[in-house]
């Protein structure tokens, strides 16, 4: 089983700026999808920013021009920077990981615990 752990949650004001960070580990996996998902009190858990293996990424509505995600595939780590912090940002963020397991031949989709993000003056 894929293991993944999340680390940079944190308190920070208004327009201030935190990095998530996502680490998978796990052997007989290939991966092809890292992202980000949060849920807020009381709403759906929603994706954040996502990246495929392609290159390509995707991001909420809401956080474009904010946020970015990278991703560093040899090491199997995914960073969220997030800039210009907002109350609204405030949830707990989940890192997201798969792809294709070549032990059980099936595809995968594993989750971190979360981390807390807050933001708040």
């Amino acid at each position: 089983q894929m293991h993944v752990v999340e680390s940079g949650g944190g308190l920070v004001q208004p327009g201030g700026s935190l990095r998530l960070s996502c680490e998978a580990s796990g052997n007989g996996f290939s991966i092809n999808r890292m992202g980000w998902y949060r849920q807020a009190p009381g709403k759906q858990r929603e994706l954040v920013a996502e990246s495929t293996s392609g290159r390509s990424t995707v991001y909420a509505d809401s956080v474009k021009g904010r946020f970015t995600i990278s991703r560093d595939n040899a090491e199997k780590r995914v960073y969220l920077q997030m800039n210009s912090l907002k109350s609204e940002d405030t949830a707990v963020y989940y890192c997201s990981v798969g792809g294709f397991d070549s032990r059980l031949g099936s595809r995968f989709n594993s989750w971190g615990q979360g981390t807390q993000v807050a933001v708040s003056s």
